[in-house]
């Protein structure tokens, strides 16, 4: 029942910190004009590459449909595209793009760009999450009407799932007839409690700086796994836009509704976007240039919250500045391995998907990949486990 949320027009630009590197226009055939002219035929190659990575993910939905499952996230790599996919975790995006025939110069405007607004990290982060930013950020995007919450309280309904409102605080062992049983201990309003479970899926993250329960009576003791999450900062301004700061001195001829930034030591955001609405009506549309005068919504990704200075770079003047500080994505040079999928017998880890890239599009397949294991793995269906040479299979079942 949700409905897709409809997409309103503007133009993008890429700022240096001293002008516009690359500007986007009303002219389809102009911007690839200007991309040819500045950079080449790195955006085609830059294309082809996104192309053949995201064809190559494609296939998992194939794979799921048939009810096929990974009980590591190599091995869920390696079935789509081979140890290429696999080494895609461990390079750099910015060295496969070099490698494919993409200019330093197209990586370091354009690329590094992008990453620093979906991740706010640099052109070092893997190959394979990069691909998958760059992907969402050439457009036809899915963003629903009225939210993307609206996609997990939806999930609730439809499952009809009991949810106990409270903060797990530790699962501990035990056995019952030769079997593993997991008790979830949490805490609510009500106070502490807990729970047997024959299966648990944890899907908070498992790190030093994420990880706030505990694990007992394991043998080997399950341990955090290395590795950081990236700090990100998010402040939400209504006002007017100091557009002299950008070169423009007249606010009328501002034509940009969102801002992204190359990777300057001086400047201290990675982009800004004007935001519009969660449910947007068949008359709204966005505030043209001419009406400099009415307020703005901005969405401004700071590397740390702005201070009065900042804001007053960036804005004329402004009603009001909401702040959120959260850890959103991971630091991709924190750690090279990978975390498991299956913890113990039948307890199961969903988050460490966003070690190979961080989107709400992996996390589904994750959560997918997690309930088709342990429904496979509980009726010891194995044939449906970490099969190779799936394309093949799949094509023969069909």
């Amino acid at each position: 029942g949700l409905k897709h949320r409809r997409e309103v027009a503007g133009k993008s630009a890429i700022f240096s910190g001293e002008h516009f590197v690359l500007e986007e226009t009303d002219w389809y055939l102009l911007n690839l004009f200007r991309l040819w002219w500045h950079y080449g035929i790195s955006f085609l190659r830059l294309q082809m590459w996104v192309e053949e990575v995201m064809e190559k993910f494609m296939r998992i939905y194939k794979y799921q449909a048939h009810g096929y499952a990974f009980s590591s996230l190599e091995e869920l790599l390696r079935s789509l595209g081979g140890d290429a996919f696999v080494n895609m975790t461990q390079r750099s995006v910015a060295e496969s793009l070099l490698e494919v025939g993409v200019t330093q110069r197209f990586v370091d405007d354009v690329i590094a760009a992008v990453l620093r607004s979906s991740y706010g990290q640099s052109v070092l982060v893997p190959a394979f999450a990069g691909a998958m930013s760059l992907a969402g950020a050439q457009g036809s995007t899915w963003a629903v009407e009225g939210g993307n919450k609206l996609v997990c309280s939806g999930l609730l309904k439809l499952t009809k799932a009991n949810v106990i409102p409270a903060r797990v605080t530790g699962v501990s062992l035990h056995s019952s007839e030769g079997k593993a049983l997991y008790q979830v201990h949490y805490e609510g309003s009500e106070g502490q409690g807990s729970t047997f479970y024959d299966m648990v899926v944890v899907t908070t993250p498992l790190h030093p700086s994420r990880s706030n329960f505990t694990f007992e009576n394991f043998e080997p003791p399950i341990a955090d796994f290395p590795g950081a999450f990236q700090p990100s900062v998010t402040s939400v301004v209504h006002g007017y836009l100091n557009s002299s700061y950008f070169g423009f001195p007249d606010p009328k001829l501002f034509p940009f509704a969102s801002i992204l930034t190359t990777d300057t030591p001086d400047l201290f955001f990675n982009a800004m976007d004007n935001i519009c609405p969660v449910n947007i009506s068949a008359a709204f549309r966005r505030k043209q240039p001419q009406e400099a005068a009415v307020p703005w919504t901005w969405r401004c990704l700071p590397q740390q919250p702005l201070d009065k200075q900042q804001l007053k770079t960036l804005f004329r003047s402004y009603y009001s500045v909401q702040v959120t500080e959260w850890p959103a994505y991971p630091r991709y040079d924190a750690a090279k391995s990978l975390p498991p999928i299956v913890l113990h017998e039948n307890l199961f880890y969903l988050s460490g998907v966003e070690w190979v890239a961080s989107s709400m599009e992996m996390i589904a397949v994750a959560a997918k990949n997690v309930a088709l294991l342990a429904y496979n793995r509980w009726h010891q269906d194995l044939e449906k486990i970490d099969q190779k040479d799936l394309m093949h299979k799949v094509k023969t079942e069909l």
